[in-house]
């Protein structure tokens, strides 16, 4: 299979390498991205070389997609976007996403996220956003992609917000 990149008018969504690494790094040690996040903050470059690893086998298993988001004009990393934690009968998978904070707020994520879902519905027909119930950036940002609050789920912190195939 080879990898869906994905082109949008301003981004470009592509497999990681292992040259990812400093970037992964500066994303995933990020107290400020990791805030609503229930992982422990990176600690070096290794770890996120054995990152990298872990998703592109994940990704070779057919485990999970995971794109990295780069600026089309510069190359220049500047977050994440995967379908992850599919459903036994693969009809159903939970979205994720991460943006460094200096690019957050210029409507990157919307922009990746939308083919990306796009891309998931090929073969599922259900997304769900798992986001922390005080993370109103998130939340808004599933709204507005019309995701809607999923009542039957709530755990604790997490809430869920789902996404239905259109027939």
């Amino acid at each position: 299979m080879t990898f869906p990149t994905i082109q949008t008018s301003r981004l470009t969504l592509r497999q990681l390498t292992t040259d990812d690494s400093s970037a992964i790094f500066a994303l995933r040690s990020n107290p400020e991205v990791a805030a609503f996040q229930d992982r422990p903050l990176q600690q070096n470059l290794e770890e996120s070389t054995t990152f990298i690893t872990k998703i592109n086998t994940g990704i070779a298993c057919k485990t999970w997609i995971f794109w990295a988001i780069t600026l089309q004009e510069t190359s220049e990393f500047i977050g994440t976007a995967c379908l992850w934690n599919f459903s036994e009968e693969q009809t159903r998978a939970d979205l994720g996403y991460e943006l460094l904070p200096r690019f957050q707020g210029a409507g990157y994520m919307r922009e990746a996220l939308l083919p990306v879902i796009d891309y998931g519905f090929t073969e599922l027909q259900q997304i769900d956003g798992v986001t922390h119930k005080n993370n109103d950036r998130s939340t808004q940002l599933l709204k507005k992609l019309g995701f809607t609050l999923n009542p039957d789920f709530a755990d604790g912190n997490e809430i869920i917000y789902t996404l239905k195939k259109r027939s």
